[in-house]
């Protein structure tokens, strides 16, 4: 399985143990989201499609 690519939000704070979450897009068909501040490289992911990821962040808006 390829390895998913894990960026940091864009509105997380700067610093190292800020709350934040990392979201993961290069798997197609797959949005894949994780808990930043977890070290773990077992951490639980959250996969949504991404029509579900589009609704849940226009939602935030």
């Amino acid at each position: 399985m390829t390895a998913f690519d894990f960026r940091k939000s864009t509105h997380s704070g700067g610093e190292p143990h800020s709350e934040c979450v990392e979201v993961a897009t290069n798997i197609p068909g797959t949005v894949a989201i994780r808990d930043s501040k977890d070290p773990d490289p077992d951490t639980p992911i959250v996969r949504l499609a991404p029509t579900a990821w589009t609704r849940f962040t226009a939602s935030l808006r």
